[in-house]
């Protein structure tokens, strides 16, 4: 989603915030701009579009000497992209940057409307600034900030910069991520909405929590929590860069793919001990006594919920349900006082999910987070949670960190299980082959290159397979049309019979999950009834299939989660081609965001 840098010191501001939001593109946006205050003169700049483009705006000018400086990245929400809308706004004094939702914006727009305030944009963070500079005329800046927080509802992480306190910036934190950063020996403080921007900048971090607000300034970094005063907790930041390096890859997508084998390594390290499951990040006590799962997830997490389910249900024997977060929320759902409510989340910071887990919290339902990012929301949110370690993704579609989402979801299928005392030696022998099983083929890479200059058009496809396969031939289509805009959809191949299949003919392609040790004579018999109907078929399998236009031969793995995920990269890889083939930009694809903290 947006994103947002800050720093108050003596270095040029300039090249910190363009370089901080250039590590926060991953993320999605549609404009960017800056705002820097120097010698008590506000100066702010705005673009459309890639933030090279706010770059040749700034090109001459400098911002070295003491000074604070916000930038920002957007992605609309309320109003079109256009440079009106760009953050940073601004009222007669001072500026704003924000990142989330401010829920009660009409309420409040009115109100100032009322008092003859000015509106420039269709924004909903407009209504800070000037709300702000409303109370200010009578207040001291912090508490005009302090009683502009207080009548906001809804998610933000803000930045604010005012004339009448030009060495101050006041920050504010709610629902959505919010980071500042020091180092030990410099005066200086940095802000960012996630660890990316500061590693090689500061030493420390403090992640502030729901309800944190304050400000900072060369003398001192005043944090509030709920009107309280506490201290800020910073902690030692990684400061591992190389995630920010292609490795000579095209795109962050392809080195992402290419590293899940390593990453699988990581996700299995000190928890597959031997022929157990181990997880030391889990109480025991907080699984007793549970008679229901319910997963819940959006977009690429959903789909690791759903081939999760297959997995408990069917080696942990334990009732288990699916819930899409966005759908959750409003339901009114009756959950159990034994219910394990699992939410999956590769940001932790997903809106939706994040709601969802407040709701049954309140509740009193044991909670446990399977995330990507610790000390996100949702991680110290949930009474329990699992990393999936699968390191920072750059690529806006997800890859590696569906793949850990769905191997730290067999792995604690497995640790039930085993704590039922069922037998999972099998289970066990599959996850240590795991990491040899996505590590990419190149001979395989280069067929699928060539296969795919013959998927460009058509009026779309179906991905279809059975069992954990077929929330797996979601995650393809998926795939497809995240980053090459191409129609394509997801069924249980059973399902075609029951209407979809009214759609086949030439210009249909179908590709075809076969797995040799899952259901493969009843997939078999749907893509036969697809083949007759003079669909252009796809198959994927260690079984040859002469019906196939085109056949991509699997290895012949004994263990049927070893073909999902053979199979898993095979799709990652197809999309990936089709998409460059398009043209399309495959790690930034239109109008999508890497971190989804908006409903």
């Amino acid at each position: 989603m947006c994103g947002i840098v800050g720093y108050i010191g003596n270095k040029e501001k300039k090249k910190i915030i363009l370089d901080g939001l250039k590590e926060l593109e991953y993320r999605g946006y549609d404009s960017s701009g800056i705002a820097v205050m120097k010698n008590g003169k506000l100066d702010f700049f705005k673009s459309v579009g890639k933030l090279d483009n706010l770059a040749h705006k700034i090109n001459q000018f400098s911002s070295d000497g003491f000074g604070l400086a916000i930038g920002h990245t957007r992605w609309a929400t309320h109003g079109k992209p256009t440079e009106i809308n760009a953050h940073p706004h601004l009222g007669q004094y001072s500026c704003v940057i924000h990142n989330g939702i401010i829920e009660n914006y009409q309420e409040l727009k009115d109100k100032l409307n009322k008092e003859g305030v000015n509106f420039l944009s269709q924004t909903d963070t407009e209504v800070i600034v000037h709300l702000f500079e409303y109370y200010a005329m009578n207040l001291p800046p912090f508490e005009a900030f302090k009683k502009t927080i207080q009548e906001l509802n809804g998610a933000y992480a803000i930045l604010l910069i005012s004339k009448k306190d030009p060495d101050t910036i006041y920050f504010a934190k709610n629902a959505v991520p919010l980071i500042i950063g020091k180092n030990n020996d410099e005066n200086e403080y940095y802000f960012a909405s996630s660890d990316a921007p500061l590693v090689s900048l500061v030493d420390k971090v403090a992640y502030l929590d729901d309800g944190d607000y304050g400000f900072v300034n060369l003398k001192e970094c005043k944090l509030y929590h709920q009107h309280t005063h506490i201290q800020p907790t910073f902690v030692t930041l990684n400061q591992d860069k190389s995630f920010a390096q292609k490795d000579g890859y095209r795109f962050f997508m392809e080195k992402e793919i290419y590293e899940q084998n390593r990453v699988l390594t990581e996700v299995l390290m000190g928890r597959l001990q031997g022929d157990e499951i181990i997880f030391e990040d889990i109480d025991d006590k907080i699984l007793e006594n549970i008679e229901e799962i319910v997963l819940c997830a959006c977009g690429t997490s959903y789909h690791a919920a759903l081939s999760g389910a297959y997995l408990l249900e069917r080696l942990a024997k334990i009732k288990t349900k699916v819930e899409v977060a966005s759908e959750f929320r409003y339901k009114e759902a009756v959950i159990g006082k034994n219910t394990l409510f699992i939410v999956i989340s590769q940001s932790g910071e997903t809106a939706d999910t994040l709601e969802a887990l407040k709701i049954v919290k309140a509740k009193g339902v044991k909670t446990l987070a399977i995330c990507n990012v610790d000390n996100s929301n949702i991680v110290r949110l949930a009474d329990i949670s699992l990393l999936t370690r699968a390191g920072i993704e750059k690529g806006v579609a997800s890859t590696k960190a569906f793949a850990t989402q769905v191997a730290t979801l067999w792995m604690f299928a497995i640790y039930l299980a085993q704590k039922a005392k069922f037998d999972m030696s099998n289970e066990i022998k599959a996850l240590r082959s795991l990491p040899n099983v996505v590590k990419v083929n190149q001979n395989l890479h280069e067929k699928i290159h060539r296969i795919s200059k013959r998927y460009l058009h058509g009026h779309g496809f179906f991905f279809i397979g059975r069992d954990v396969f077929y929330p797996l031939a979601l995650e393809g289509a998926l795939k497809l049309k995240e980053i090459s805009y191409l129609h394509a959809e997801g069924y249980p191949a059973g399902e075609m019979k029951h209407g979809p299949i009214a759609l086949a003919d030439s210009e249909l392609f179908t590709v075809a999950l076969m797995p040799k040790n899952c259901l493969y004579e009843k997939t078999k018999s749907n893509v036969e009834e697809l083949a007759a109907r003079d669909s252009t078929l796809l198959a994927i399998s260690p079984i040859n299939f002469d019906l196939s236009d085109d056949f991509i031969k699997t290895s012949n793995q004994e263990h049927y989660m070893c073909e999902f995920f053979e199979m898993m990269i095979i799709l990652q890889l197809l999309a990936l081609e089709v998409s460059i083939r398009l043209g399309n930009d495959v790690d930034m694809p239109r109008n999508l965001a890497k971190s989804v903290t908006v409903e």
